[in-house]
């Protein structure tokens, strides 16, 4: 059985083994792949497992003898769903591996938009502290959360986690969700997306890229919004019309922003919030502290194990 991955540095820049998949099967391990050299690479493999390269109609109809695609993520939107099922290819995801890592990511960003840390810690290794006449001082308004409202945009697994944190740090949560469950009932407060866009102040996006949510936070929506909301986004960048964020950040209306993701990645140098006020922006990074990783890999191989058992898990092309 032949095995190979396409894009394999990001989830294993070297920390990791990638044993499991050894005892599997003839491993071929690439860091990434051009968009030409896909085809070659897959060759006669029967096995594919990819993180963010494109499989389309093409490929499967190119390699007929693809038995299983296994996504490294959870989304997998990289792939051509409908030509793999066509082609009788299993595909699988990995659905729950970043779930602590993503809610604690969240905090990161919103401590840093509270208390800019890292400024002040620049500020005080340039010698502004030894300088100053009073025994401290700060540049920036300094947030307290405890008391404040966060409003969680989908409240799945990641969404709940973070209300878990929320609450721990003294914050009433709001959510909202198209499908409510009573473990989210014992942690927020389900409300319409009106009522939580008028309430919060902290908003974080935990929903899925689809036709209903692409672009929730646009012109519209932040007009709904309390002056001086912040925004956290460590789910998908499309999420957000970025140039509307942009108009909001820069007028005030929206005091920070702190995404993680953006429209198209990596980022282009045009991207609208590059030059907005108050916004940080991380690469794509929310999931990778080495521990979700390890879920990850050790997911992604029971995955093929299972498939190869005969009784295939986590798969999105039932």
């Amino acid at each position: 059985m032949k095995i190979v991955i396409l894009d394999g540095y990001t989830e294993n820049p070297g920390d990791l083994s990638w044993e499991g998949f050894e005892r599997l099967g003839d491993l071929t391990v690439y860091d990434r792949t051009s968009p030409e050299d896909i085809i070659p690479r897959i060759g006669d493999a029967e096995i594919v497992i990819i993180n963010k390269t494109p499989l389309r109609a093409e490929t499967f109809a190119a390699c007929p003898q693809i038995k299983y695609v296994g996504v490294l993520a959870t989304g997998y939107d990289v792939v051509d769903i409908e030509a793999a099922k066509s082609a009788g290819v299993v595909v699988t995801n990995i659905p729950t591996y970043g779930t602590a890592a993503v809610a604690q990511y969240v905090f990161a960003l919103l401590l840093e938009i509270c208390h800019h840390v890292e400024h002040h810690n620049r500020a005080v290794h340039e010698g502004r502290w030894t300088a100053n006449p009073d025994f401290c001082f700060w540049d920036y308004p300094l947030i307290e959360l405890a008391g404040k409202t966060m409003g969680i945009i989908g409240f799945g697994r990641i969404g709940q986690n973070t209300a878990k944190i929320a609450a721990a740090m003294g914050m009433d949560v709001l959510a909202y969700d198209e499908y409510p469950n009573d473990a989210g009932k014992e942690l927020g407060k389900y409300v319409s997306l009106d009522e939580l866009l008028a309430k919060s102040d902290v908003i974080s996006l935990h929903c899925p890229l689809l036709p209903s949510t692409k672009g929730i936070i646009n012109k519209e929506t932040i007009g709904k919004m309390k002056d001086g909301v912040i925004l956290i986004n460590t789910s998908r960048g499309p999420l957000i019309v970025e140039e509307d964020l942009k108009e909001a950040l820069d007028s005030g209306k929206v005091y920070a922003a702190a995404v993680d993701v953006v429209s198209k990645e990596p980022i282009e140098a045009d991207n609208p919030l590059l030059s907005a006020k108050n916004c940080i922006i991380t690469p794509h990074i929310a999931w990778a502290a080495k521990e979700s990783r390890e879920r990850l890999m050790n997911i992604a191989v029971a995955n093929l194990e299972a498939f190869l058992k005969g009784s295939p898990q986590n798969v999105v092309n039932k």
